[in-house]
């Protein structure tokens, strides 16, 4: 099989409701998402004959993905108080909700399924919170 590897990376904010530590805070990371894809065989004709995929399509569409939790605050939806979200929204604070707690897990997921979408066979995304810290998923 052949396997092409991309990745691309975003700063954002989060919190884990619920949580008893100190990521029930507010905090940031860098995350940085690489995604595989992969196929048996390569394209036979056209612009990306002999690729599995081209590389920079790869790369764009999973940074059109990134770019939209860059700079955000990615929330669980239910997790703060109405008032909350709409005093930070009045703020000009960009927020993300999501229906699922924003645990590098479930990020790794949210990328599978994503790329999934677009077309990709998807082979397993990686999420890093830190350097040395990632979850990864695959089926």
């Amino acid at each position: 099989m052949y396997i092409l590897r991309t990745k691309s990376e975003f700063d954002s904010a989060h919190f884990l409701k619920d949580y008893e530590g100190k990521c029930a805070n507010i905090h940031g990371h860098r995350w940085v998402v690489t995604i595989e894809v992969g196929s048996d065989t390569l394209q036979e004709s056209g612009q990306s004959r002999g690729m599995v995929v081209d590389f920079g399509k790869l790369k764009e569409d999973l940074k059109e993905e990134t770019s939209k939790l860059d700079h955000v605050f990615i929330i669980e939806k239910g997790s703060l108080k109405p008032a909350t979200v709409a005093a930070l929204k009045e703020e000009g604070f960009s927020l993300c909700e999501m229906s699922f707690r924003p645990t590098a897990e479930n990020l790794a997921k949210y990328f599978y399924e994503l790329m999934l979408a677009k077309g990709y066979t998807v082979i397993r995304t990686r999420v890093y919170e830190t350097p040395e810290n990632c979850a990864e998923y695959s089926l």
